[in-house]
């Protein structure tokens, strides 16, 4: 049976920034706070993720003594400035779909432990970050994220991956609270744009712009169009403006090769105009939360974003998608940013889209030529 060292160093050696261990004791705290929040995380269920089963470890793994925490660095490198506009960055190296990279290291860690006699347990719909602070590997922030002690210089930029064993380790001290300087003065929740952080520690995942942007039901609603601003899928705001996050955010790192191979694949035009063949084959199995059957959401999220750039040369290219695309969601997209960004070709083109429109489409370019006049 393995030691605490040779596990501390076999995680160290397949690259994880670090390691700590903790109880598995419920996390009884957790309860009560989904108790009381069970509207807001509903949706969660509806995928499949259970989160009120994920509190107790044992129902996870019966005989569970201990729960194994690794760190990754998901910002160890550089991304391309093109995607960091429009994408969260935890989605631009995810491997969870072609499993070629971070997928293969917690495998191999797997493989160490189950080599040494262990029994073990991946439970993504445990939570990670509770586990992590709880193993005392840092403390939160007000953005609800997870803040490392060692990690990119005290910063977010972290996924904690969660492993429940039947082997007794000694636990870390629990770090539970929030970490943020007084002085900060909630710079987090007052950036974020949609009000989705309504206090620390306390967000409404339903207006997270991360969460609307892939799970967000229909046309997005007018009054949130503007606040998402130029986020695709995914959202860094709360993180970019977080003076914990400062130091890493000044590092010189190196370029991701990975990510600045696909970044032409990412391009705004190719994503509106993008077939079912180039989103399988370039887009989903790098960002997977919607299926091929919500490429329509693909198309409106980034006519939206066109829109908020207030940029010229994306006029042709709303004019060519509201021509193309049947999706009633998607043109009426077309015809807000075509308003949005405005100019004689633009309402031009909404005159001429007028004539034929229905319904909530006819609505939008209403709207968008009042604006223009």
């Amino acid at each position: 049976m393995a030691n605490v060292e040779q596990v501390k160093h076999k995680a160290l050696e397949l690259g994880f920034a670090d390691i700590g261990f903790t109880t598995a004791e419920p996390f009884e705290h957790q309860v009560k706070v989904l108790a009381e929040r069970r509207q807001e995380y509903a949706w969660a269920k509806t995928l499949g993720l259970d989160l009120e089963a994920g509190v107790d470890p044992a129902r996870v793994l019966p005989g569970a003594k201990s729960i194994i925490v690794l760190m990754e660095l998901y910002f160890s490198q550089a991304f391309p400035k093109s995607l960091e506009n429009h994408f969260g960055r935890c989605y631009l190296d995810d491997d969870r779909v072609t499993k070629d990279g971070l997928s293969l290291r917690i495998k191999a860690f797997r493989s160490f432990l189950q080599d040494q006699g262990m029994t073990v347990k991946i439970p993504w719909h445990l939570s990670h970050r509770l586990a992590a602070a709880r193993a005392g590997m840092g403390n939160f922030g007000k953005n609800c994220l997870f803040y490392s002690n060692k990690v990119a210089r005290g910063g977010s930029w972290v996924l904690p991956i969660a492993l429940v064993v039947d082997e007794q380790f000694p636990p870390g001290e629990p770090s539970m609270d929030v970490g943020c300087p007084s002085w900060c003065k909630n710079a987090c929740l007052t950036a974020c744009p949609t009000g989705a952080l309504k206090g620390p520690r306390k967000l409404d995942p339903r207006r997270c712009i991360s969460y609307l942007s892939y799970y967000g039901q229909g046309l997005t609603p007018l009054e949130l169009r503007e606040p998402m601003g130029l986020w695709v899928y995914g959202c860094d705001r709360c993180q970019n403006v977080c003076p914990r996050n400062a130091p890493w955010l000044a590092a010189d790192l190196p370029l991701n090769p990975r990510a600045a191979a696909k970044a032409a694949d990412f391009e705004l035009s190719k994503l509106l105009h993008m077939d079912a063949a180039y989103f399988k084959q370039r887009i989903w199995p790098n960002m997977f939360y919607m299926s091929e059957k919500d490429t329509w959401r693909w198309k409106m999220n980034v006519a939206r974003v066109m829109g908020n750039t207030r940029d010229q040369r994306y006029v042709p290219e709303l004019i060519r998608a509201f021509q193309e695309n049947q999706d009633q969601r998607v043109r009426a997209m077309c015809a807000w940013s075509l308003g949005r960004i405005g100019g004689p070709e633009a309402e031009q083109a909404l005159r001429a889209f007028r004539e034929q429109a229905e319904g909530q489409v006819a609505l939008e370019i209403g709207q968008a030529l009042e604006g223009l006049a």
